[in-house]
C-alpha cells in the first residue's frame, strides 16, 4: 500500500500499518511527539491500522488536531476522577472544544469551583497512574445493557438516537470506561499540563425543556507552560475587558430596557465618528459611493434574496398595511434595489456601493457579550457589481484596501477561504467557478490562505481575514464574498459593448464587518489607550491652582480652535492627583500651567507616551500635536503605567 504523507512524499508498506508504526517509520523523535493521525481528512488514534492506499497527516501537540486529541483525553481524566469522587454522578458529554474541554455531569451532590482543587488532583493521579486508553466496540444491545447497568442514562440515551448501523466504540482507561467515538491520545501519562476553568449549566442536549446540568470546563496544554502562558494571557484579557474600560472611560453602556441594544455615549461617539471619518476616505480614495438603504423591507425582497429560508429566525419583523416586513440583518438585498434603480451598462462597472448600515440580528440573550455580540449593529457594507473578467483585479483592489486599514490599525491579520456549505444555493459549477476565483487572486497576490471547509454564505464562498491582537487572539473581521446568485435570483443585468445583456457578479465586503465588535476589538488591543487621533479627548489642561485658571481656559480655547479635542481639570486637586487621574483616563496629552507657562504662552507637556516632555510654546505643542493626528500615527508608550 502506498502512504502519502504531508509534504507529498510516499511510503510503501507490504503490510497493514499503524499511524504509530508509520511515524515511528519516518521519525523516532516524530513518534514520541505524535498525538494523532489524520487519514484521508478523518482524525483517527495512533492505533489506527492502514491497510490501503491513504493520505495521512500526523498530528503533533503543535497542531490544532493534535492539541484538540490531548484535551479530548484530559476530558476523559475529569470523568474518570469525578467517578471516582463522585461514584453516583451521571457523565453526559465531554469534548473537546477551541480553548480546552468540559464535560456535563447529572451530580446530586452541588460541585463548585471550591471542589477544583481536589478534583485536579485525584486527576494528577491518574495522568501519574500512565492508564492506556483502549478502543473497542460492543454490538448496540450489549452497549446500551453496559451502561444502563452503570447507572449512565444519559450515555444509554445517546446509544439509542445512534443510527441502527452505527458502530459503538467505547474507550477503557484502568477501571473507567465511557463512550466515545474518539480520538484520543495513547495513555492518560500524555495530558502533561490541565487545568480546570469554570462552571456553568448546560440544558441536556441544548434544549431548555430538558435538566439542567453541570457543565465543568477546563483546558491543556502539551507542556506548563503553554499553560502558564494561556492563563497569562486570560489575566491580561481580564485587564483589556472591553466592558470594564468602556465603563471606565464612558464610551458605551447597555440598559435592561434593550439588551443586546448597545448606547453609544458621547466619548464613545467621538471614537466611533473618527473611526469611520477614517474609513470614509480610504472609500472615497477607492472609488466608493456612499449609499443608504431602509432599514425596513418587505417579506417578498428577503424570499427572494433566500435570507428569509436561510436566516428568518434571527430576523425581527412587523407588519404594516396587513403585510409582513422584515428589519434588515444584511444591506446586500437594499443594495440591489439601488442597482435596479436604472439601467445599467458595462461602463460604468465595477460599480462600488459603501454602506454603513444598521442592522439588527435576534440573538440569544446568553450568546450577548458586550459590543462583541449585539443584537443592533452597524455593518459597513460594500456591494460590488462587476463582470467575470473583472473578478480578479476586484478580489485584490479589495485585500488590498483591507490590508491598509489593518495595517493603519496596527493589526496583523490571516486570511481563511471559506468553501460551498451543505445549505448552498444555485449549482456546484457556478460555486467552482466563484471559489476558483478568489483562489487564483489569492495566488496572483501571492498570499498565504488557510481552507475553511463548508463554511461559506449560503450565496457564495468567501475571503475571511482574522485580525490578531496584541495578546495572540484571532478575531474575524473582515470579509469578501463572491455571489453568482443573488444577481439571478434578482434578474440584474447590465449592457455589454457588445450591446446584449449580461449578468453581472455580486462582491459583498466589508472591512470591519461589526462596526460595534471591531470597535470593541480595538479597546482591548489598546487597551483603551487609543492612538491621539482616535482618542476621544486628547489633551487635558491641568492648572496647578486657581490662581492659573483663566490662563488654562485660554489654552484649552486655542486647542479647540485647533480643532483637537480637549478640556480643562477644574478640580481644587494638587497637580500630581491631576496627572495621575488624567494617565487613569488615558488622555494622551496633560498640559501642566502654572506661572512660568502663564507668563511665556507655554505650557508643561507630560504624554502617556514619554511622561516629561518638558515646557513647550503653546503654538509649537499645537503644530506638533496637529501633526500627529493628521497623519494617524502612534507614537510608542514608553513610561509604565500608574494602574
Amino acid at each position: 500500500m502506498k502512504i502519502t504523507l504531508k509534504d507529498g512524499s510516499v511510503k510503501e508498506y507490504d503490510v497493514p500499518k499503524t499511524v504509530l508504526e508509520i511515524a515511528e517509520d519516518i521519525s523516532p523523535g516524530l513518534a514520541r511527539a505524535s498525538c494523532a493521525g489524520e487519514v484521508n481528512g478523518e482524525r483517527v488514534d495512533l492505533r489506527t491500522p492502514l491497510e490501503e492506499d491513504a493520505a495521512l497527516n500526523i498530528l503533533t501537540a503543535d497542531t490544532p488536531g493534535g492539541l484538540a486529541t490531548i484535551r479530548h483525553t484530559a476530558s476523559h481524566i475529569l470523568a474518570q476522577a469525578l467517578k471516582r469522587l463522585y461514584p453516583s454522578i451521571q457523565l453526559a458529554i465531554g469534548p473537546s472544544v477551541d480553548d480546552g474541554f468540559y464535560y456535563d455531569v447529572d451530580s446530586e451532590t452541588p460541585i463548585t469551583t471550591e471542589d477544583f482543587e481536589k478534583i485536579e488532583a485525584e486527576m494528577k493521579k491518574i495522568v501519574k497512574e500512565d492508564l492506556k486508553l483502549e478502543r473497542y466496540e460492543l454490538p448496540r444491545d450489549e452497549a446500551i445493557e453496559f451502561f444502563r447497568e452503570k447507572g449512565e442514562s444519559y450515555k444509554v440515551q445517546l446509544i439509542e438516537d445512534l443510527p441502527e448501523d452505527a458502530a459503538i466504540s467505547l474507550y477503557r482507561q484502568g477501571e473507567f470506561t465511557d463512550l466515545c467515538a474518539g480520538p484520543h491520545i495513547m495513555s492518560t501519562k500524555g495530558v502533561k499540563a490541565f487545568k480546570l476553568m469554570k462552571l456553568a449549566g448546560a440544558y441536556w442536549r441544548g434544549n431548555e425543556k430538558n435538566k439542567m446540568l453541570t457543565r465543568i470546563y477546563g483546558t491543556a496544554f502539551a507542556k506548563q507552560s503553554e499553560l502558564d502562558a494561556y492563563l497569562y494571557m486570560l489575566e491580561e484579557a481580564k485587564k483589556r475587558d472591553h466592558r470594564k474600560i468602556g465603563k471606565e472611560m464612558e464610551l458605551f453602556m447597555f440598559s435592561d430596557e434593550g439588551p443586546g441594544f448597545p448606547f453609544f455615549l458621547p466619548n464613545g461617539m467621538v471614537l466611533r465618528n473618527e473611526l469611520m471619518k477614517y474609513w470614509r476616505e480610504v472609500h472615497t480614495r477607492n472609488g466608493y459611493q456612499e449609499i443608504e438603504t431602509p432599514v425596513m423591507l418587505n417579506q417578498h425582497l428577503w424570499v427572494t434574496s433566500g435570507h428569509w429560508d436561510h436566516y428568518q429566525e434571527n430576523m425581527y419583523t412587523s407588519e404594516i398595511d396587513e403585510q409582513l416586513f422584515c428589519i434588515k440583518p444584511m444591506n446586500c438585498p437594499g443594495s440591489i434595489l439601488v442597482y435596479q434603480n436604472r439601467p445599467r451598462s458595462y461602463k460604468e462597472l465595477p460599480l462600488r456601493y459603501a454602506e454603513v448600515g444598521l442592522v439588527h440580528r435576534h440573538e440569544k440573550s446568553g450568546a450577548l457579550h458586550g459590543l462583541m455580540r449585539v443584537r443592533a449593529f452597524h455593518q459597513d457594507d460594500a456591494h460590488e457589481f462587476i463582470t467575470m473578467e473583472q473578478v480578479g483585479d476586484e478580489v485584490e483592489h479589495i485585500v488590498r484596501l483591507i490590508d491598509e486599514v489593518y495595517k493603519q490599525l496596527e493589526f496583523d491579520y490571516h486570511i481563511e477561504l471559506s468553501t460551498m456549505p451543505e445549505d448552498h444555493m444555485g449549482s456546484d459549477e457556478d460555486w467552482e467557478k466563484a471559489t476558483n476565483g478568489l483562489k487564483d487572486a489569492l495566488e496572483r497576490m501571492g498570499l498565504p490562505y488557510e481552507i475553511n471547509e463548508g463554511d461559506g454564505a449560503f450565496y457564495g464562498p468567501k475571503i475571511d481575514f482574522h485580525v490578531e491582537d496584541c495578546l495572540g487572539r484571532t478575531w474575524q473581521c473582515g470579509t469578501c464574498q463572491l455571489d453568482f446568485q443573488l444577481p439571478q435570483n434578482f434578474d440584474l443585468h447590465y449592457v455589454g459593448a457588445d450591446g446584449e445583456e449580461h449578468m453581472p457578479v455580486m462582491i459583498h465586503r466589508v472591512v470591519f464587518g461589526s462596526v460595534e465588535r471591531f470597535i470593541g476589538v480595538m479597546i482591548e488591543n489598546y487597551t483603551g489607550k487609543f492612538p491621539t487621533w482616535l482618542a476621544p479627548v486628547q489633551a487635558r489642561v491641568l492648572p496647578i491652582s486657581d490662581k492659573f485658571m483663566d490662563y488654562a481656559y485660554e489654552v484649552d480655547a486655542k486647542l479647540k480652535e485647533a480643532g483637537i479635542r480637549s478640556e480643562v481639570d477644574e478640580r481644587a486637586e494638587k497637580i500630581g492627583f491631576k496627572i495621575r487621574e488624567a494617565r487613569l483616563a488615558r488622555i494622551p496629552y496633560m498640559l501642566v500651567v502654572g506661572a512660568k507657562e502663564a507668563e511665556n504662552g507655554s505650557v508643561s507637556v507630560r504624554s502617556r507616551f514619554a511622561g516629561d516632555e518638558g515646557a513647550k510654546e503653546l503654538s509649537s505643542f499645537i503644530a506638533d500635536i496637529r501633526r500627529e493626528i493628521d497623519s494617524r500615527i502612534r507614537r510608542e508608550e514608553t513610561v509604565q503605567d500608574d494602574k
